[in-house]
């Protein structure tokens, strides 16, 4: 097994992040390091709080986690380090922005949707019951009926009186 020294990991790892974002498959055939190694390198990478994309070149396609984490990379920068990250990493100030309001308000959709689950199943758990009284209603009433036809006929049986009168 072949030991490496922390900067040449370093300058790997630095491959797979922006603006480089280079494949596993690549940087493998690049540099002659296995692709299990890579990725073990590349989970590490993402353990340590570095954002490791996928390949993609595209940040919008990168994953909600990756750009999660440059909004918390860029969260304490001032205007002029933010312009200076973004050049460094191949990115665009207005995608972090968006990137990070996306996340601001990620939970108000989901309060807003719950609220909205929640008037449903109350609704709907109004409806079941009513539902089920009405089918207790009905059942009795079926119920009732079928025993004065019973009775009827024990009656015709026992007085022997003729249904046609």
């Amino acid at each position: 097994m072949a030991r490496y020294d922390k900067e040449f990991k370093y300058k790997v790892k630095k491959m797979m992040m922006p603006p480089s974002n280079k494949s596993v498959a690549s940087i493998s055939k690049e540099t002659g390091i296995s692709e299990n190694t890579l990725y073990k390198w590349k989970r590490e990478a993402k353990k340590e709080g570095f954002v490791v994309t996928d390949g993609e070149n595209n940040s919008e396609k990168w994953s909600s986690e990756d750009k999660f984490q440059i909004v918390l990379e860029t969260a304490s920068l001032n205007e002029s380090e933010l312009s200076t990250y973004c050049r460094e990493k191949g990115l665009y100030v207005e995608q972090i922005e968006a990137w990070k309001n996306a996340c601001m308000t990620a939970n108000g959709g989901l309060a807003d949707e719950a609220a909205r689950l929640s008037k449903e199943l109350r609704d709907r758990d109004k409806e079941n019951k009513q539902v089920k009284k009405e089918l207790a209603r009905k059942e009795s009433a079926l119920a009732e009926t079928a025993a004065l036809l019973v009775l009827r006929k024990k009656m015709h049986a026992i007085w022997g009186e003729n249904e046609e009168e």
